[in-house]
């Protein structure tokens, strides 16, 4: 592999399936494995999940990893999604190197293929309609019927097939089946069509072809041609191996691609089925592919989730047989532990109330020297500007409070963070509604932080900034996107009545400090007691700075030791 990345990822099962299979040298000393997408959507933490088993065989037994794009559906795939998906895979740190290939580039390959099936009798054109089709295949309780055009002879079929390829017929009217067995307890192995009718461009091979082959079909033969050592594919596929080893012994395969299923991962209450995430997307539900409220890897980098944390949540499951259901929350742990040092920690006030320093200088303007974050000294210190006029919590004052409020309240004191202790002296209210506007304050300038003064202990700690030089900035808080933790992949017959209708907040009028002036998108901080943030990357521009909650500060979730 050229590029080692830490997967932390412990021993499974998968890897004792190789180390078996290179002591017997089944395959020589040789490991490659791949990761077939289908250019139909982003890729998701699923998806991710799966990339990050397939990547980690190869880089630990030294192997190959190929990245091939499984494009035989010219109906919904496009340019745009293989973009993206390469693109979110190098920002995991998932390298290919050389070994890109697009399944679309077999196709002639896999037409040979089902010429060579029908000349051994083993493929069969079928005139069925598609209804017909689903009568004549059974039940789960019942067996299959065989199909009445099973039975044509091999020049017909050659016959019928090659003038599918040239377009002499409509789309539905005739497919191309493997003929195994309609009575077969495993419905994947009665009849399965192998080839459909499409009148339709393909994005790569263009108007080339009028018929394109069924995923079940081309999946195993791509990975024999690409010479893939070990197929892994999450478990819904295991019915599916008896058909795809049927394709490779009739097709006269020599030493297969061994496939092996591994349980697939549900974070619960996501939403990780390409198709659902199509239709929210699609139905406008979510703001785009990278909706940070949606699991895709371009929604998760554009709420601020960085590859480190993803691959770290990623390792914390584990690899199973059986499907793991995952709380979101280990997810947002290991984010915070991964920027708990990396993040500079500033001030940002998100529903402002003013406060006037009245024993302050009017026009005087005090740089304080502040630490960036002191679990990490390397990143630094900034200046921190203070003044008469500032930018407080709305909710760190409560004009009747409770004896257990430890904030600021008319005739207490407390400190601002890095600066002095104030106390409120005098309310200021909007005399028409009789809402707070204003506090006017003093403060005592013995107890500047960090000099050692600690005769008297204030009424508790809040963030502030400074009016003249706060920047003014939009904030997005994101919350759980569903309003229950069932599991998401469901059938959902109306989104409006899943969606959490506060799964984002929108806040135009919130105060940063003034460090942040040059902040660019996808940079991270920490907003004392708010959560970790980042500069929104879709909406930011050079007038207005956009963050992202990425998640909040506290967890209930604890890693596994």
């Amino acid at each position: 592999m050229s590029t080692e990345v830490d997967l932390n990822i412990g021993s499974n099962f998968i890897y004792k399936i190789v180390e078996e299979d290179l002591e017997a040298q089944i395959y020589d000393d040789r490991v490659c494995t791949r990761f077939p997408p289908e250019p139909n959507g982003y890729l998701h933490i699923g998806n991710a999940y799966a990339i990050n088993i397939s990547y980690s065989v190869a880089q630990k037994y030294n192997g190959k990893f190929h990245l091939r794009f499984d494009d035989t559906n010219p109906e919904k795939e496009d340019t745009e999604y293989v973009l993206a998906i390469k693109n979110d895979m190098q920002w995991m740190g998932f390298d290919w190197g050389d070994c890109l290939f697009y399944g679309s580039d077999y196709f002639d390959i896999i037409y040979d293929y089902a010429i060579k099936l029908i000349k051994k009798g083993k493929a069969y054109v079928c005139d069925l309609s598609p209804e017909e089709t689903r009568e004549f295949r059974g039940t789960l309780t019942e067996p299959g019927k065989d199909s009445p055009y099973r039975d044509r002879s091999v020049e017909e079929n050659l016959d019928l097939f090659q003038r599918m390829k040239k377009g002499e017929f409509s789309e539905g009217s005739r497919v191309l089946r493997a003929k195994i067995d309609m009575a077969s307890p495993n419905m994947n192995l009665r009849d399965p069509v192998m080839y459909r009718i499409q009148h339709k461009e393909h994005y790569r091979a263009g108007d080339r072809w009028s018929i394109y082959p069924m995923y079940d079909y081309a999946h195993p033969l791509q990975d024999a041609i690409e010479k893939i050592t070990h197929s892994l594919c999450s478990v819904e596929f295991k019915d599916h191996r008896p058909l795809y080893e049927w394709f490779l012994t009739e097709c006269e395969i020599v030493n297969p691609p061994k496939q092996r299923e591994f349980g697939r991962m549900n974070v619960r209450g996501v939403v990780t089925s390409k198709r659902y995430l199509r239709e929210l997307v699609f139905g406008e539900y979510v703001d785009g592919w990278d909706d940070p409220r949606i699991p895709t890897l371009r929604g998760l980098r554009r709420r601020g989730y960085t590859p480190e944390s993803i691959r770290t949540f990623l390792g914390e499951i584990g690899v199973s047989r059986d499907r793991s259901d995952v709380d979101p929350e280990m997810l947002e742990q290991c984010l915070r532990n991964d920027q708990l040092s990396k993040a500079p920690r500033i001030m940002a006030v998100l529903n402002p109330l003013k406060v006037v320093i009245t024993n302050y200088p009017e026009g005087e303007v005090e740089w304080l020297e502040v630490e960036n974050n002191p679990d990490n000294p390397a990143l630094g210190s900034r200046r921190l500007p203070f003044s008469r006029e500032l930018y407080i919590e709305r909710e760190d004052f409560k004009e009747n409070p409770s004896r257990k409020f430890r904030r600021l309240a008319p005739g207490l004191e407390v400190r601002l963070k890095h600066a002095y202790f104030i106390k409120c002296e005098e309310v200021i209210k909007d005399q028409k509604t009789g809402e707070i506007i204003e506090l006017r304050c003093t403060y005592d300038p013995q107890t500047k932080s960090g000099t050692g003064f600690s005769d008297r202990k204030p009424n508790g700690t809040i963030h502030w900034v400074s009016k003249e030089d706060a920047i003014r900035a939009e904030v997005r808080l994101y919350d759980r996107f569903l309003l229950d933790d069932q599991d998401s992949d469901e059938e959902v017959s109306d989104w409006k009545d899943k969606i959490n209708p506060d799964s984002l907040i929108i806040l135009e009028n919130c105060y940063i400090e003034s460090a942040l002036k040059d902040a660019k998108p996808e940079d991270k901080y920490q907003f004392l007691r708010h959560g970790y943030f980042c500069v929104d990357r879709k909406y930011t521009t050079a007038a207005k700075l956009v963050f992202n909650r990425t998640v909040s500060l506290k967890s209930s979730w604890k890693p596994k030791k």
